[in-house]
């Protein structure tokens, strides 16, 4: 019988355990949330915890404050939380020292602390912040993806002072990418999309030995054309570039990944939802600006992503954000949906098409965290996952 690992591993019954949660949500001006997904997406764990008889303590940041900021304060997650459980939620006014301890200790059912970065060293990795936070709890649980690229004090750092495991969003995360990263069924086809070739070097770099098929679209795609030789009118364009994608082409060459580029544009004369637009081909006349992938491109790559087996989707195909150049990520983003191999999607854009859609429930997995997908995309190990001291 193989050793029990994550939350399996430990007995709750009784315990504080103190959670790292990542419940950063959007809201608006009058500060109601208006989009509860990271909230739902950790409901499993503290409801395990609950079950299991233990007393859920629960950090989380929410925004980038400097220092406290009133505006910022996390009692409307605590309200939707309160909600979505059926159950009260005890919110404290501050997430370390005396008081604070005294009240963890003496709530019952769930505790949801201040929002850590009103803690000055907690993106700092305060060592001594992650010892007040420590006493808080008996065991650490991190269910945060999306913060566990960050060496932070509520992160890392108290996984490496407590007994400290992945929650079930987090240990959904890790199987996913290793899936996908380590052991992917054939083909294998990673789609980056996004307006820089510099924010996804890393990404290309490593998914060029994994991948059988790589899609690049957005603007990103315009440098890679412009190393090719092609017009690009006055696209988006990183000269600086322009040697690191020769080199990224002249390496799919060598190990035999095909890289598909966009054969046709949906071309604008300004960068605004009601500018002149047109179809272009390949070489794009002066004056003006990809700003979607053409109709041919549409066909070309998504008849690639029905015959894939793992398909990987990270960033838009155009100017998503503008209903006029829309077309060539929805296409995209149903064909991923359609594909009957296992489909993972992460980046705040890929999914916010997904969601637009109403693709969700087709994707085999949605990532809650973009920074932290995009890392282990570049082959990086995340400090919160790796400071785990049971697997």
């Amino acid at each position: 019988m193989s050793a029990k690992t994550g939350l399996d591993a430990l007995d709750l019954a009784q315990k504080r355990v103190l959670m790292r949660v990542d419940f950063n949500v959007p809201q608006d001006e009058h500060g109601a949330i208006t989009d509860d997904t990271r909230i739902r997406a950790a409901l499993p764990t503290i409801q395990e915890v609950l079950k299991k008889g233990g007393k859920p303590i629960l950090m989380t940041h929410l925004g980038r404050p400097k220092g406290v900021d009133e505006k910022l304060r996390l009692d409307p997650v605590a309200k939707r939380l309160s909600e979505l459980l059926g159950a009260p939620v005890t919110k404290l006014q501050d997430s370390t020292g005396p008081e604070v301890e005294k009240a963890a200790a003496a709530a019952t059912g769930v505790v949801m602390l201040e929002n850590v970065r009103f803690n000055k060293g907690e993106t700092k990795g305060d060592v001594e912040l992650a010892k007040s936070y420590a006493k808080l709890g008996d065991v650490f649980v991190n269910d945060a993806f999306g913060t566990s690229h960050r060496d932070e004090s509520s992160v890392s750092g108290v996984a490496r002072l407590l007994p400290s495991v992945a929650g079930r969003l987090l240990e959904k995360e890790i199987a996913a990418f290793a899936r996908v990263l380590e052991k992917p069924e054939r083909p294998f086809l990673a789609i980056l999309g996004g307006a820089k070739v510099s924010d996804k070097l890393l990404v290309i770099d490593n998914l060029l030995a994994k991948v059988d098929v790589l899609i690049i679209g957005g603007g990103m795609a315009y440098t890679f054309l412009k190393a090719q030789g092609h017009a690009i009118g006055k696209s988006l364009c990183e000269d600086d570039r322009l040697d690191t994608c020769k080199a990224a082409l002249a390496k799919a060459k060598e190990l035999g990944v095909e890289i598909l580029l966009p054969i046709d544009h949906v071309v604008a004369d300004e960068f605004k939802n009601d500018a002149r637009s047109k179809n272009s081909p390949l070489d794009i006349p002066g004056g003006w600006m990809a700003l979607d992938i053409g109709p041919k491109t549409r066909k070309l790559f998504t008849d690639k992503i029905a015959g894939a087996k793992t398909v990987m989707w990270n960033g838009p195909m155009g100017v998503f954000e503008m209903e006029s150049f829309r077309q060539g990520t929805a296409s995209v983003g149903r064909a991923v949906a359609d594909c009957e191999g296992y489909t993972v999607v992460g980046g705040g854009d890929s999914v916010a098409a997904i969601e637009l859609l109403g693709l969700a429930s087709k994707i085999k997995h949605i990532s809650t965290g973009g920074g932290a997908s995009l890392e282990l995309l570049e082959g990086k190990a995340l400090p919160g996952i790796v400071s785990l001291s049971i697997p």
